[in-house]
């Protein structure tokens, strides 16, 4: 997983690097393993999860606009120090005994990059940019050169202009003198072929036929779909590889989605990726062509799409078996022997596989609380949660939301603060002001699941890694009877006889639910004694609403990284990046080059973990310091001041 996203100065959390050749422009289900899924976003609203539509939850994208940053006299970290720390989420313990020692994780973006590993255990990663072959004869195509003389000069700029973002909301009308239906697609063609992003339609004028052109990514685009017709002998789902910069999957995808017109939930992928990273995945989406998804290439900043290959299937989230990681940590203090027992000791013991900090929120009410108060059927509470003012890192919209809230109780005065309602709050106060104030079950339900969901997860992650601090405080490294094994699937308790024959990387640990059992040791009653604190009964994670019912499921306490390799570097340049990129290598540019005498020094660690799993937790493990984003960002500020 990746995760963590400590906001930087200014100077460098605005880093770009522009993609070559662009242009500016859980179930209720039983489940048996852990059912997150997910790579670890860091958000200030719960992830998205499992099987409902990616984008629902996420903002606008394109219509987004950053608002005033901060409020005026307060710096991000002074907002920070309101936050989570580690040890708020249990996040208590480490494997290793060797001595930590301190550097900047996602210094850059570029410092963080992640491919997925497919479930062919093949690594994702983008090394063509050619189209596949068509299945079946193409009808020969007009050449460039008679599908350029249907627009003119004039008509050339106004395209340009629209679909470089001048004016998305506009259009440009090009009336067909000598109407005929080959001139009007003749038009049409230049159009798209000459301006991707660009879509058209005709229209009737006074008599007069006008072929118009308008942007994919405008709010009035969203019209009825064009229809394309697709090869019979060729698979429904164009699986493509989407090489991505300082962008979230979800943020990803509805760019793209309002580039090709198309409803976000047309994509499918196989898990979620960081924005604060260069990340590599595998994408489907159904019906499209390799040939229209290619031309984005020319006009989306930090993009890059290439691998085409058409497939009779869809991805589903879970299919990949993990991801591997290029992690350069600047700054580092440990001395060479230091770094060597750190990392001798990831590669060979492992980490404690505790849910990350972005699992929790950023701000000072954790996502976790929403959860206990939704499973405590405290509706009232799930509200003024969501709702309340807080301290902590937010935009000023949000803010002056909170205040009005507060203030009024009026959803749709609060709403009206609010320039974008696709997030968390936007939709729960729609459904208040929709169902109103004593129908909240039903409001907090306009919330996407997917949303809904993770604040459970958040509170059942919660109370494992405090379980597991527990059970490690307890016992250390050693399997003892009572710990849990899976055999089969299915959990069961071990003897002392059988603990004998067990190691600590064969324990798991459950996330509370209805269909699961707990350690028969003391560590077992501690998740009763929690639950009971929290007003909730370990024998009923049955829930009125059967969404919010928990099944539970088994995690392993330990995991090992595997293709674990590691180097320090020094280098002179800290606006360099430390790594050589997949579109680099595309383009041919060289490798990094480090001086050994170099004023600056890095750690460069290459591993690759499980779906599930979170790189922070790993990272910990070797620097044997907190990950949460209020400690980076006072490390960063040290740092850079």
């Amino acid at each position: 997983m990746e995760d963590l996203e400590p906001l930087l100065p200014p100077a460098l959390a605005g880093e770009k690097r522009t993609c070559p050749g662009g242009e500016p422009g859980h179930s209720t289900k039983r489940p048996k393993v852990d059912p997150d899924e997910q790579n670890g976003r860091l958000s200030h609203s719960p992830a998205q999860e499992e099987d409902e539509d990616p984008a629902a939850g996420v903002k606008e994208g394109l219509e987004e606009e950053e608002e005033e940053g901060e409020p005026d006299g307060e710096t991000f970290a002074d907002m920070m120090k309101h936050g989570l720390t580690e040890i708020d989420v249990g996040i208590l313990k480490f494997v290793s005994d060797h001595e930590g020692f301190s550097g900047i994780l996602k210094e850059r973006y570029s410092d963080f990059v992640v491919h997925e590993i497919n479930r062919d255990g093949k690594r994702v990663q983008l090394d063509d940019l050619s189209i596949p072959p068509m299945p079946e004869e193409v009808p020969e195509v007009e050449e460039p050169e008679q599908e350029t003389e249907v627009l003119s000069d004039e008509h050339k700029q106004q395209l340009g202009e629209l679909q470089l973002f001048k004016n998305k909301e506009g259009n440009v009308s090009i009336e067909v003198v000598d109407d005929t239906k080959e001139k009007r697609t003749l038009v049409h063609k230049a159009i798209k072929t000459q301006y991707p992003g660009l879509e058209t339609k005709t229209e009737e004028r006074e008599g007069k036929k006008f072929i118009v052109a308008y942007h994919a990514a405008g709010k009035r685009a969203l019209a009825a779909p064009r229809k394309h017709s697709w090869p019979k002998n060729r698979g429904n789902f164009c699986h493509f590889v989407l090489y991505k910069e300082n962008k979230d999957t979800m943020e990803a995808i509805n760019v793209l989605s309002k580039f090709l017109r198309l409803r976000p939930n047309v994509f499918s992928y196989m898990g979620t990726k960081d924005k604060r990273a260069i990340t590599v995945q595998e994408i489907a989406v159904f019906k499209i062509t390799a040939e229209r998804l290619s031309h984005l290439n020319k006009c989306l900043m930090n993009f890059k799409l290439g691998n085409f290959l058409y497939k009779s299937h869809p991805l589903k989230l879970g299919e990949l078996q993990g991801n591997h990681f290029t992690v350069v940590i600047r700054n580092v203090t440990g001395t060479d022997e230091q770094i060597l027992q750190a990392m001798t000791s990831l590669r060979d013991t492992g980490f404690l596989n505790y849910y990350g900090m972005q699992r929790f929120g950023t701000t000072a009410v954790p996502t976790y609380m929403v959860g206990r108060a939704i499973l405590q059927n405290n509706w009232s509470e799930v509200v003024d949660l969501i709702l309340k003012p807080r301290s902590g890192a937010e935009k000023s919209f949000l803010v002056r939301c909170r205040q009005e809230w507060a203030e009024s109780q009026d959803p749709d005065a609060a709403l009206r603060k609010l320039p974008v309602k696709r997030c968390v709050e936007g939709q729960l106060l729609r459904g208040l002001s929709m169902h109103g104030k004593n129908n909240i079950i039903t409001a907090f339900g306009l919330i996407p699941r997917n949303n809904r969901l993770m604040y459970i997860h958040s509170y059942q992650s919660y109370v494992w890694n405090t379980m597991v601090s527990r059970r490690i405080e307890a016992f250390g490294l050693k399997a003892v009877e009572g710990d849990l094994v899976l055999r089969g699937g299915t959990a069961s308790a071990l003897s002392a006889e059988e603990a004998e024959q067990h190691s600590i990387h064969d324990i798991v640990m459950p996330l509370p639910g209805f269909d699961v059992i707990y350690p028969t040791h003391h560590v077992g009653k501690g998740y009763r004694e929690m639950l009971a604190a929290d007003e909730l009964d370990i024998d009923n994670m049955r829930h009125k609403v059967r969404d919010y019912s928990l099944a539970g499921a088994y995690r392993r306490v330990i995991i090992r990284p595997s293709d674990v390799h590691w180097e320090v570097i020094r280098y002179d340049d800290p606006r360099i990046s430390l790594v050589h990129t997949d579109v680099e290598k595309l383009e041919k540019k060289p490798a990094p080059v480090f001086n050994t005498e170099g004023k600056y020094r890095a750690l460069r660690m290459d591993f690759s973990l499980p779906s599930s799993t979170y790189a922070t937790m790993a990272i910990r493990e070797v620097l044997k310091m907190d990950t949460s984003i209020k400690n980076q960002t006072q490390l960063n500020t040290t740092w850079f001041n």
